[in-house]
């Protein structure tokens, strides 16, 4: 047996020679240019692109059977520049055929290849020729049918130019392999790529290749994996007019406003636009994708609902979503209308780029809606976006306890931002809709408020300077804190000036109407009523909006069956949310009995008894050895004296 296997593997060894033999044989005799000229007709056959060698060229039989093109340009058509330069261009080719002088092509492997993709305004491009010409060269029965069937390419860039929508893009490190077995009908493509400082892995496959080359129906599968995004579509393509795809697409980022910026879209201004993730069915024609059975969410919001995004030069994105819950405090949380000092209007400059990027059209529904402090209940509003003009309505939402519907809209002007808004507030909660619309938290009880104004500024503060419109208030079984206007007004009657802490308790009102109308941020009062079980308060004057102030004038009246008993008038100053509240001084020295008679010695000299009854009072005692005379002007009593004459009396 040893011997049998010894004499078989003689000639086993002779024939491993000679065939080495004849492989280093046929390297040193093959025709470099026929070998030449066999791949680069290979390779215009199959891509339709001209081949250009400038620098030498590499030929071995074994043990690796390939040639290498150094410095290589492939074009396509009369294109004047080559539409892919590579600096090693390496033709892997088949044993068998070399071996009888025909020359084949397994593979291709591309050494830092430079492609260029350039697209005309008419969509063709510089690479349609190796469409048209691999399409046709992979149909079963093709005369030049394609002979190899990968592609590997490594170190590579790209360069895309698109003429029609005026944008170019650069792919580098380019790292990819391209596959389409010849035992099947598809095509595959994996690998990396280096995109605006991310590394990206993706692949593609593609069921029925020949048929996606002819732009028709065939299967695709595509993913695109990033640090700043991730992206996949499951469905099918077509590009017979032009591209369509039908399928799901599932997107999803950590930080939407990262991935916004990593692509090249400007992000909206504000805050939020953090976690994203969509789900949906796809349907793309062209430029614009209409997404159906939709599920997305946003910073923690989920909704529901249908979805259309257009870029016909000019993005629009419209939608119809409803949700349970949403919560908009991020995109409003970086938007101050007061400092940081909460008396005075912010003054830093609005951004208004965001408003020209982008059409909006979008309809939103839930049940719960949270805006900062702000809850609401069942809330349906629209917002539209369009040519910078911002436009929102409300069609009806549960808010502090009632029913709010309005519009709010922000036109843009260069910097400058016109805004005008028309709200009505229904059987709302006092307390919580002045203290949150207005910062003012003295008020309680139930109204309607009805409100429509107009301003125009660069910044909070040059919006509250030129407000204009009106505003109504109407009230019912409430409170205003910080003073107790019928106990004053009584203690007031029995001692006009008993002075005391009059900022304390609360004015209890059955009706309170406010209307106010605003010029240039300055609102007056028309009318200002509030009524109570047993007083009633009218107020004129007006409120500055730019320093946050009042500066108001009233009449307190103590009432007892429609008829007023007591009036004193009265005077609110200072700023919105602590103002100064006091009786005025004239009318309660006029009412004290005991400044009566020293009032009326000022109008008559010959009251001296009078007046020296009264020094008297204030001081205590009799007129002090060296007084000037009674008959002298008697000086002004000090408030002290005053109020000490006031308590005697």
């Amino acid at each position: 047996m040893a011997q049998g296997m010894k004499r078989l593997g003689m000639p086993v060894a002779v024939l491993l020679g000679v065939v080495l033999v004849g492989l280093t044989a046929t390297s040193w005799l093959i025709n470099r240019d026929a070998l030449r000229q066999a791949v680069e007709a290979q390779i215009r056959a199959v891509t339709g692109l001209e081949l250009t060698v400038k620098g030498p060229i590499d030929v071995s039989v074994f043990p690796g059977s390939y040639v290498s093109f150094h410095d290589v340009g492939l074009k396509g058509g009369a294109a004047s520049d080559p539409a892919l330069r590579v600096d090693v261009l390496t033709a892997n080719l088949r044993l068998l055929p070399l071996l009888l002088q025909r020359f084949e092509i397994a593979d291709l492997m591309m050494l830092r290849p430079q492609i260029h993709v350039a697209r005309r305004a008419d969509g063709e491009s510089n690479w349609t020729p190796f469409i048209e010409t691999i399409a046709r060269t992979m149909k079963p029965g093709a005369d030049n049918q394609v002979s190899f069937s990968e592609i590997r390419i490594q170190d590579g860039t790209l360069d895309y130019e698109d003429a029609g929508n005026h944008a170019s893009e650069k792919l580098e490190d380019i790292d990819l392999s391209l596959a389409w077995p010849s035992i099947s009908r598809s095509f595959a493509a994996t690998g990396q790529f280096n995109w605006r400082g991310e590394r990206v892995d993706g692949s593609i496959s593609i069921s029925d290749f020949v048929a996606a080359l002819s732009g028709d129906r065939s299967g695709l599968k595509a993913r695109l994996a990033s640090a700043p995004l991730k992206l996949a579509f499951d469905g099918t393509v077509a590009n017979r007019t032009s591209a369509m795809m039908e399928g799901t697409l599932t997107v999803d980022t950590a930080s939407l406003r990262n991935a916004l910026q990593w692509t090249g879209q400007a992000p909206p201004a504000g805050g939020g636009f953090g976690r994203f993730a969509l789900k949906a069915r796809a349907n793309v024609v062209g430029a614009s994708i209409a997404l159906t059975n939709v599920n997305v969410e946003l910073d923690g919001n989920v909704a529901e609902g249908v979805m259309t995004y257009s870029n016909n030069g000019r993005q629009t994105l419209q939608a119809t979503l409803a949700a349970d819950a949403l919560d908009f405090t991020p995109y409003i949380s970086t938007f101050r209308l007061l400092a940081s000092g909460a008396r005075d209007w912010n003054r830093q400059l609005f951004d208004l780029n965001s408003l020209l990027t982008t059409d909006l059209d979008m309809r939103l529904s839930a049940a719960r809606v949270t805006v900062g402090p702000t809850k609401l209940g069942r809330t349906a509003f629209g917002a539209n976006l369009r040519n910078g003009a911002l436009a929102l309505s409300v069609g009806e939402a549960q808010v502090y306890g009632g029913i709010a519907k309005g519009s709010f809209g922000v036109a843009r002007s260069d910097a400058i931002a016109d805004v005008k808004a028309q709200f009505q507030f229904l059987d709302v909660d006092l307390q919580a809709c002045a203290s949150e619309l207005f910062g003012v938290n003295r008020l309680s009880g139930r109204g309607n408020l009805n409100v429509s104004l107009v301003a125009s500024g660069s910044s909070p503060f040059g919006l509250a300077s030129s407000l204009d419109g009106t505003a109504t208030l109407t009230g019912h079984d409430g409170a205003i804190s910080g003073f107790n206007v019928e106990q004053l007004l009584k203690r007031l009657e029995r001692r006009p000036l008993s002075g005391g802490n009059i900022r304390s308790g609360s004015t209890p009102f059955d009706n309170l109407t406010v209307s106010l109308k605003f010029a240039e941020g300055v609102a007056t009062t028309e009318e200002v009523r509030v009524e109570g079980p047993a007083s009633r308060v009218t107020l004129t004057g007006t409120a500055s909006v730019p320093t946050r102030e009042y500066n108001l004038k009233g009449v307190a009246s103590l009432t007892s069956n429609g008829a007023t008993s007591f009036e004193l008038p009265f005077v609110v100053e200072g700023p919105w949310d602590d103002p100064l509240i006091y009786p005025d001084p004239e009318s309660l020295i006029r009412r004290s009995p005991a400044t009566a008679p020293l009032l009326d010695a000022v109008k008559d000299k010959k009251a001296r008894d009078a007046v020296r009854s009264v020094l008297e009072r204030f001081t205590g005692g009799g007129v002090r050895p060296g007084a000037p005379d009674a008959a002298a002007p008697a000086p002004a009593p000090s408030p002290a004296a005053a109020s000490e004459a006031a308590k005697s009396n």
